[in-house]
């Protein structure tokens, strides 16, 4: 991991905001810098309204920031690109597309031809263990499940960088648990670059190599903790139970309980 694949550098983002004729300028993020090296898991954690998301959508080209720059792979983004990878909370599945045909849509947007994609989809819904659910439209597939064919139809693309906002939120804990080890497991095989957004202190230690913890008003990094627990992270009962898991796992809790206090008291 010796290459620095995104760098984020002094981002702040700004938003107008009228009210009965009168504008004011709210700040979202405000100097914002990390920078991510290649096959690293990041994930961006903080108390609502931090900017994490925001921060997200400017690395993948969604949102424009109001200064700074951001680069992937030594370009600077100024707006979507192949070289990057969106999953969302809710994979927003087309519902007449079967779960191959909407793993193929973004090699159609991309010009693949049908047979070229055709195979990556499948290779990729295999990758997520939906060989099974291929022909299956989304009414037929559980959150669980639909989540796996957005996180398929992402990796087609074959992006350098995969961004992911709260991309198992909406689950059940039982799915959510079994998807993040999915996610350990596709990481090990692909070697990924992967930005998260999660409230999930849980999943952050257990998946992320490096933790950024924001606050808010404004939205900022309070600290990077980074995560010593070696790869590859197979045993997940063997990690939670674990000194670095827990201590980590703390330090940022109590991090975030500062914040929330301080904010409450403002």
């Amino acid at each position: 991991m010796a290459n620095e694949k995104v760098h984020v550098r002094q981002i702040s983002k700004e938003f107008i905001v009228s009210s009965k004729g009168i504008e004011d300028r709210i700040t979202a993020l405000q100097d914002v810098s990390f920078s991510v090296q290649e096959g690293e898991i990041i994930a961006l954690t903080g108390t609502s309204g931090c900017g994490k998301t925001t921060m997200l959508r400017i690395i993948m080209g969604l949102e424009n920031q109001s200064s700074g720059i951001v680069e992937v792979g030594g370009k600077q983004v100024t707006g979507p690109g192949y070289d990057r990878g969106m999953i969302f909370q809710h994979a927003e599945l087309l519902p007449w597309r079967t779960a191959l045909e909407n793993v193929e849509f973004g090699l159609e947007v991309k010009g693949v031809s049908p047979q070229e994609r055709r195979e990556a989809a499948k290779y990729y819904l295999e990758l997520v263990g939906l060989k099974d659910a291929m022909n299956h439209r989304p009414t037929q597939l559980s959150g669980g499940m639909k989540q796996r064919v957005g996180i398929a139809r992402a990796l087609a693309i074959d992006p350098d960088v995969l961004l992911m906002d709260e991309p198992f939120g909406a689950l059940d804990a039982q799915t959510r648990e079994t998807l993040q080890d999915e996610l350990l497991k596709i990481h090990e095989q692909t070697k990924k670059t992967i930005i998260f957004v999660t409230h999930d202190l849980d999943e952050a230690v257990l998946l992320a190599d490096k933790v950024v913890v924001m606050f808010p008003d404004p939205g900022r990094i309070h600290e990077i903790v980074d995560i010593n627990i070696q790869r590859p992270r197979n045993d997940v009962i063997a990690i939670k139970g674990s000194d670095e898991f827990n201590q980590k796992r703390y330090y940022i809790w109590k991090a975030l309980k500062t914040a929330a206090s301080s904010t409450v008291g403002v």
